[in-house]
């Protein structure tokens, strides 16, 4: 009896001390926890999604790729899985399973000495508290913390909130945070799609994702997969025949498919800097925003298409630089092939090794995947040698003039006709082999452009940006050239230079003098003499045809008498610069602008000289559906939680642009660039059929070629030059490298669309001149013109027509001798003298 009595007060006196130590442990380890009540508010870092104008997604930005499902909205199965997986008790314990650690602690024993990681009983709970309040440190004092926080998360919050943050937190591999990113990137499902085999190879990763990767570690993820199937079966989750049926189907995964609008790397970027300028990059990477972009997708496949063609076009116009490399030995061939990535700019060409030069019609070529191709010699025409920049190679006559044994090239899949031979005699009439189609496996040869370029579209009554691309390709520079690259417009600036003259009085018939002109900076420079592209001048002639022919001469001598300061004025109104430097050579478009800039400008001149700001972005909403950015701010009485009925009235939406040009000088220049594709040097463009207006620009030596063009709702602006600037070659002007692209754009944009015409605003008087002279036209004259005017200026047969000459003041003096040299000029309030570096040299703008 003496010896039960001393037992049993042996057995509580360890009691006692073990629960002394376990109350010494939790007021050790408690004073410095973490405080778990921040659960209550916790938003864990959520992607940011990227929209289309159509809806469809452009791009993700994430620091963890997680997508939050709230506990309503969880698929029961997908809890049921995790939970057989990871705690089967979870919805009976308080936090901590003492049955889970009685087992764990029998496991850990059974396994000593076998070098195994010891085994944890951590619930659920247990799992919250640790990754999201503690950290991975394999340490009892870190499961003494976890188990302390795990009891009283379990008092704090409901076990379904609980669940929730597990679920929505917890890292299953392959950049997965959460289980519907998982659902995402393993089986690009959402998680009401995903089977019971999908589900349960989802739980299985949470103990150790790296070690049952699908790819790498194939086989122990189906045997940790089908251990969780039978867990659920176990738990009575699903039938023993559902889990059977399971555990037999093969572990197939599936990549997660790329964004859809595949051509919007450089309007995603562009997006990117915005978001992040306005809230910061927290709120981007991790804030769960939802942007709705301004961007037309099928408009920016279309841009994009067209650019990448003009600038291959150009760069095929200019010779071809050789294979990529060569292919020396020929054993495994296609390996060795397969094993070389393809330059970057490539996308959507081959690399391909030369196996056969030595016949007379096209080169036997090898693929990466085996396959053999041909390329005929119809597609090798164009590949002349080049030198410094240019054609410098005798016209192609056999294959291996282009390409030898070995080399390595960059191809295309072709089909249809042949290309086009320009070096060949045409066909005979009766030759039907000009007309065959190339057979299958035809491939084209291809060459990345050296050139660059940017293209901006956008509406020019909101501002919204529709398409945007920044360069040849994303893969070889991110830099954006059509919002960042500085470049000069050359005669694209003219348009205004001409807006500021008939704001100052002028009329479209104005006549100016066009005639050698030299201006004297005086500082020992230099004297400027500008000249025309022609390299002829042309006497006294109307103010239309100097945009529609882009005469030089006439453009400075306005700028000299309406005075630069003027121009300058109206340049920063419309936003083209911030601080243009009023010097003459500026005129002809010697400063420096982006294309985005440029378009908006235009975009104010189509829409009647309103104001408007660009824009990417439509509309951004918070995680929780809230609008916290709208573009377009706009009060509309009778827009929302309205019932559509036939016959109802649509909302008055009051317009608030800022009027920053009179509309009818507005109209007027509008209607001298629709004479530049009727005319001018757009002509290429009439082809379309379409009212379109516009003006090309090639900066001094060519090194840059622009066309600002556009419809009555449409505005697209391009140019193509080399980052490095140098020049495009002495032939290149806006005319034969930007407006192709321009029309390539435009085609596929206003296809099937009406032939609207331009705006005409009250308080112009419309009269019919001939354009050539300015006056007024003749009974019969089949070259007359709807000419607009203000009220009082329309030309009048009665009065001789004054000229300016632009050099010191107006003369009728110099109307007759289209040769006459106006002189030094001689300086004109607002137009100071240039730097030397202002100058543009002689000429050449186009």
């Amino acid at each position: 009896m003496r010896l039960l009595l001393s037992l049993l007060m042996a057995f509580v006196m360890l009691v006692l001390a073990g629960a002394g130590g376990l109350v010494f442990l939790f007021q050790h380890y408690d004073h410095d926890l973490p405080d778990y009540t921040k659960l209550a508010n916790y938003e864990p870092p959520v992607t940011t999604r990227i929209y289309a104008g159509d809806g469809r997604l452009m791009a993700e930005f994430a620091s963890e790729r997680r997508i939050f499902v709230p506990i309503d909205a969880m698929p029961r199965m997908v809890m049921n899985a995790f939970m057989a997986a990871e705690d089967k008790n979870f919805y009976a314990h308080q936090g901590v399973d003492p049955i889970g650690i009685l087992r764990a602690i029998l496991t850990n024993i059974e396994n000593f000495g076998r070098e195994r990681r010891p085994v944890g009983a951590s619930t659920i709970t247990q799992q919250v508290a640790k990754n999201m309040l503690l950290t991975n440190e394999v340490s009892f004092a870190r499961k003494i913390k976890e188990a302390i926080l795990a009891v009283r998360i379990e008092q704090a919050f409901t076990k379904d909130r609980i669940i929730e943050l597990y679920l929505n937190e917890i890292f299953l591999g392959n950049r997965s945070y959460g289980v519907a990113a998982a659902a995402l990137n393993y089986f690009n499902k959402a998680l009401d799609e995903l089977s019971i085999e999908e589900v349960a190879f989802l739980a299985a990763l949470p103990k150790a994702p790296s070690n049952y990767n699908p790819d790498r570690q194939h086989d122990a993820a189906v045997a940790r997969r089908n251990w969780v199937i039978g867990r659920m079966a176990e738990d009575g989750y699903i039938t023993p025949e559902e889990a059977k049926a399971a555990q037999g189907r093969p572990l197939v995964t599936r990549k997660r498919d790329e964004q859809e609008v595949v051509t919007s790397e450089y309007f995603s970027e562009e997006i990117r800097r915005e978001l992040v300028k306005l809230y910061g990059e927290q709120a981007l990477y991790e804030g769960g925003l939802s942007v709705r972009a301004s961007m037309d997708p099928v408009l920016q496949a279309t841009a994009t298409k067209a650019l990448r063609d003009g600038l291959i076009a150009y760069d095929r116009r200019h010779g071809w630089r050789g294979p990529v490399a060569k292919m020396e030995n020929f054993d495994n061939w296609s390996k060795k092939l397969a094993a070389m990535p393809p330059p970057a700019g490539a996308e959507g060409w081959k690399l391909a090794v030369v196996l056969k030069d030595d016949q007379a019609d096209g080169l036997d070529i090898g693929l990466a995947d085996g396959s053999r191709g041909r390329i005929p010699l119809s597609e090798l025409r164009w590949a002349r040698a080049s030198k410094d920049g240019d054609v410098a190679g005798p016209a192609i006559r056999k294959p291996s003039d282009v390409a030898k044994l070995g080399d390595i090239l960059l191809v295309e899949p072709v089909s249809g006709p042949p290309a086009k031979d320009e070096d060949e005699k045409p066909a005979k009439k009766n030759d039907k082999s000009a007309a065959k189609e190339l057979p299958p496996g035809s491939y084209g040869l291809r060459q990345i452009p050296q050139v660059q370029g940017g293209l901006v579209a956008l509406d020019p009554h909101t501002g919204r940006v529709l398409a945007m691309v920044g360069g040849f390709s994303p893969a070889m520079s991110v830099f954006n050239r059509a919002t960042q690259a500085l470049r000069q417009p050359g005669s694209s600036f003219k348009p205004f230079v001409y807006l500021t003259a008939l704001n100052q009085g002028f009329t479209p018939s104005s006549l100016v003098m066009d005639a050698p002109f030299s201006y004297d900076p005086g500082g020992g420079q230099p004297v400027w003499r500008p000249e025309n592209y022609s390299h002829e001048f042309y006497g006294p002639t109307p103010l239309r045809v100097g945009i529609e022919k882009s005469r030089n001469v006439m453009t400075v001598r306005l700028a000299q008498q309406i005075g630069m300061d003027k121009v300058k004025a109206l340049v920063e109104k419309f936003g083209i610069v911030d601080n243009l430097q009023p010097y003459l050579p500026m005129s002809l478009g010697a400063g420096e602008t982006t294309v985005l800039r440029l378009a908006t400008a235009y975009a104010m001149l189509d829409n009647g000289g309103k104001r408007v700001v660009p824009t990417f972005i439509d509309r951004v909403q918070d995680r929780n559906g809230k609008t916290i950015f709208r573009h377009d701010n706009r009060s509309c009485e009778g827009c929302t939680n309205v019932s559509w009925k036939d016959g109802m009235a649509v909302p008055a939406v009051p317009d608030t642009r800022e009027q920053v040009n009179d509309p009818r000088t507005t109209y007027q220049i509008v209607s001298i660039l629709e004479g530049v594709v009727q005319r001018g040097t757009a002509a290429a463009l009439k082809s379309l059929g379409k009212p379109l207006a516009g003006k090309t620009g090639t900066t001094n030596d060519s090194h840059d070629a622009w066309f600002m063009g556009f419809s009555p709702d449409l505005v697209v602006g391009t140019y193509i030059g080399f980052d490095q600037p140098r020049s495009l070659g002495g032939h290149e002007t806006g005319g034969s490298a930007a407006v192709p692209v321009f029309k390539e754009v435009m085609q596929v944009a206003l296809k099937d669309k009406p032939a609207t015409p331009f705006r005409v605003p009250p308080g112009l008087r419309l009269v019919r001149v001939n354009p050539a002279n300015g006056q007024l036209a003749q009974f019969g004259d089949n070259r007359a013109i709807w000419e607009a005017f203000l009220p009082g200026t329309e030309p009048n047969p009665d009065q001789p027509q004054v000229v300016l000459d632009g050099s010191s003041q107006a003369s009728g003096a110099m109307m007759g001798d289209p040769n006459a040299t106006a002189g030094f000029g001689t300086p004109q309030p607002g137009v100071p003298a240039p730097p030397a570096a202002a100058t543009l040299g002689t000429g050449g703008l186009y």
